[in-house]
C-alpha cells in the first residue's frame, strides 16, 4: 500500500512515497521541484541519501502547474507508484471548521477554497496539487492535513484580537501556523519524556517561514503567527510583525495598493529587505556587509523577544526545540537565542552546539535546548494511513 505525500507551494513542490503496509510506514524516496518558475531543478533521494535522480526541468518553466504534471507523471514512470491508495497533502489553511484530517471530497475542496483569502499565497497552491493529484490518480484517497489544526484548542484568549465582535464571529482570528511540524515534534518530546512531553517548552520553527510555539504538555497554548503567516518573528522575505499603523501610512502617504503591500510584506521584507542581500541565513553569516549583520542581529532579538512573550503564558519553561532548517543547522543563531535567554536559566555547550548534538545545553543549564529535526511528511503520511484504515 502506497502512499504519497504531496507539500505545494509558489516555488517549490516537495513529496515523499511511504510504503504503508501492515508494519507501518516505510520511506521509500523523497523529492523535490524547486526553483520555480525561473529554473526548475528536480531531485529525488533515497532513503540512504543516495540521488535517484537529478536534472534541470525546463519542460516545468511554466510554475506549479507544470511542475506537478511533469512529477506526477515522473512517479506514475520511473517512481514506481501506479496506483497509490492514498495521496496526503498539507493545506495550510482550515479555518474555523477543519481541526483534523479529512478526505477531500468536491464539497470540502469548495469550502477550503472559500479560505483562499486567508492565506492568498499559500491555499490555492496547495488545492492545485489536490486537483493535479486526483486527475492523475483518480482511485487514491485525497486526504487533506492543516497546518492550523494543531492550534485549534488553544485557550479563546490566545486567539482573540481587540476588534468589533462581529468580525471575530467571522473568523477574524489568531490561527496559527506550521502545525504540522509541531504535532511531529510534540510527538518525538512524547517519545522522550512521556505523557509529559517535557512539561513547559517552546519550539522554535525557524526556516524561511518562522513561527514558535508554547507547548503545555504537547498542547498548543500559544503562538506567534496568527491570522496570517506573516504575524511573528522576521522571516526569509516576510516582515513579521508590523505596527498596523505602518501599513495605513504606506496606503496613504505613499499610495501602496493591497496587492503593492502583499508584495512588500510577503516577498520584499524579512532577512532580505534588512540586508538588502539575501534572506538565506547562510549568505548573510558569509558576507562581511554591516546591513547582513544588522539583519542576523534583529532576527535573534526578536526570536528572544517572542520568547519571552511566550513564557509569560508557560509561567516558566524547562525545554526550548530549534526544529526547521536554520533551527537545525544555524549554530550561531541557536547561541545568539541561548545567550539572550540566559534570564531563563540557559547555558549553552558551546562545543556541543558547534557539533550539531541533540542537546546545546550544559547539564547544569536549568533550560534545557535541543536540536530536533522535524518530518511534517511523515505527520500527513501517518494521518493518510489512519483514515484508509477507518481510525
Amino acid at each position: 500500500m502506497q502512499i504519497l505525500v504531496l507539500n505545494a507551494g509558489s516555488s517549490s513542490l516537495k513529496f515523499a512515497v511511504y510504503d504503508g503496509g501492515r508494519d507501518g510506514l516505510v520511506l521509500q524516496m523523497t523529492g523535490a521541484v524547486s526553483g520555480l518558475p525561473d529554473r526548475p531543478q528536480f531531485r529525488v533521494t533515497g532513503v540512504d541519501g543516495a540521488i535517484l535522480a537529478e536534472a534541470d526541468w525546463p519542460q516545468a518553466a511554466g510554475g506549479l502547474a507544470d511542475a506537478l504534471a511533469c512529477a506526477l507523471d515522473w512517479l506514475a514512470g520511473e517512481g514506481g507508484v501506479s496506483a497509490p491508495a492514498a495521496i496526503g497533502h498539507r493545506i495550510v489553511h482550515g479555518g474555523l471548521a477543519f481541526r483534523a484530517p479529512v478526505r477531500l471530497d468536491d464539497e470540502t475542496l469548495h469550502r477550503l477554497e472559500a479560505l483562499s483569502p486567508l492565506a492568498p499565497l499559500h491555499q490555492p497552491f496547495n488545492l492545485a496539487a489536490v486537483r493535479a493529484a486526483r486527475d492523475r490518480f483518480p482511485n487514491a484517497a485525497q486526504v487533506g492535513c492543516f497546518d492550523t489544526a494543531f492550534h485549534a484548542a488553544q485557550p479563546r484568549l490566545a486567539r482573540l484580537y481587540a476588534l468589533p465582535r462581529r468580525l471575530t464571529d467571522e473568523g477574524v482570528l489568531a490561527y496559527g501556523f506550521h502545525g504540522l511540524s509541531y504535532d511531529f515534534i510534540a510527538g518525538a518530546l512524547r517519545e522522550r519524556f512521556g505523557p509529559t512531553c517535557g512539561g513547559r517548552v517552546i519550539v522554535a520553527h525557524l526556516g524561511s517561514g518562522v513561527s514558535l510555539c508554547a507547548l503545555a504538555e504537547g498542547q498548543s497554548l500559544a503562538t506567534t503567527m496568527g491570522f496570517s503567516a506573516l504575524d511573528g518573528p522576521p522571516m526569509a522575505t516576510r516582515s513579521g510583525a508590523l505596527d498596523p499603523g505602518v501599513l495605513l501610512y504606506l496606503m496613504e502617504a505613499k499610495g501602496m495598493s493591497s496587492s503593492d503591500l502583499t508584495d512588500l510584506l510577503y516577498r520584499r521584507s524579512g532577512l532580505l529587505g534588512v540586508s538588502g542581500e539575501s534572506g538565506d541565513v547562510r549568505v548573510l553569516q558569509a558576507s562581511g556587509r554591516p546591513e547582513a549583520r544588522e539583519a542576523l542581529d534583529l532576527f535573534v532579538y526578536r526570536l528572544s523577544r517572542e520568547i519571552g512573550g511566550l513564557a509569560a503564558v508557560l509561567g516558566g519553561v524547562d525545554r526550548l526545540v530549534f526544529t526547521a532548517g536554520v533551527g537545525e543547522n544555524a549554530a550561531e543563531i541557536r547561541a545568539g537565542v541561548l545567550k539572550a535567554c540566559a534570564w531563563l536559566g540557559a547555558e549553552l555547550d558551546a562545543e556541543a552546539n558547534l557539533a550539531g548534538a541533540e542537546t546545546i545545553t550544559t547539564p547544569a543549564s536549568r533550560l534545557q535546548a535541543l536540536v530536533l529535526p522535524t518530518d511534517e511528511q511523515i505527520v500527513i503520511a501517518r494521518a493518510a494511513r489512519a483514515l484508509l484504515q477507518g481510525a
